[in-house]
């Protein structure tokens, strides 16, 4: 029998961003719905926000793990809502929950889930890192990160 369980695509990226790199976030999230995947992320503002507002506008679906305990905190373009209640410490579970994952900037935040997902074997693309970090893959293009994510 075939499986059901669709490839989940994780977009990681700072809560607050400028336009251009919002741009990028939201290019990525409609590249990511184009596949058929799901969008995953914090579920917040910035290029969390960004990303699932273009994965909406592709019909996609999509996932935030938030790190508090309100659903309504969730951006509005978040289809599920997973309340973890665990702050920042939520990052290991969005690094765990995805098959790939597309940092898009970023912060500290950012940072940690890049270590954590390549700690955990994810494959980690980047797209305008200010961070040269070993195991870490750039990629030129929002349409680079997802089709070289999507193949792994």
């Amino acid at each position: 029998m075939k499986s059901s369980v669709r490839t989940q695509i994780g977009v990681i990226g700072a809560g607050n961003c400028s336009n251009e790199t919002g741009a990028l976030a939201e290019a990525v999230g409609r590249e990511i719905a184009k596949k058929g995947a799901v969008l995953l992320c914090g579920g917040l503002g910035g290029v969390m926000e960004a990303a699932a507002f273009g994965a909406k506008l592709e019909g996609g679906m999509t996932i935030g793990i938030l790190p508090g305990i309100r659903r309504e905190d969730a951006n509005p373009w978040i289809d599920i809502a997973v309340l973890s209640g665990m702050g920042h410490a939520r990052n290991a579970l969005i690094a765990q929950s995805s098959d790939a994952l597309i940092a898009v900037s970023g912060e500290y935040g950012t940072l940690s889930e890049i270590a954590l997902g390549l700690k955990m074997g994810k494959p980690v693309f980047v797209l305008d890192s200010k961070w040269e970090i070993e195991g870490v893959q750039k990629a030129e293009s929002p349409q680079e990160a997802v089709e070289r994510a999507w193949h792994l």
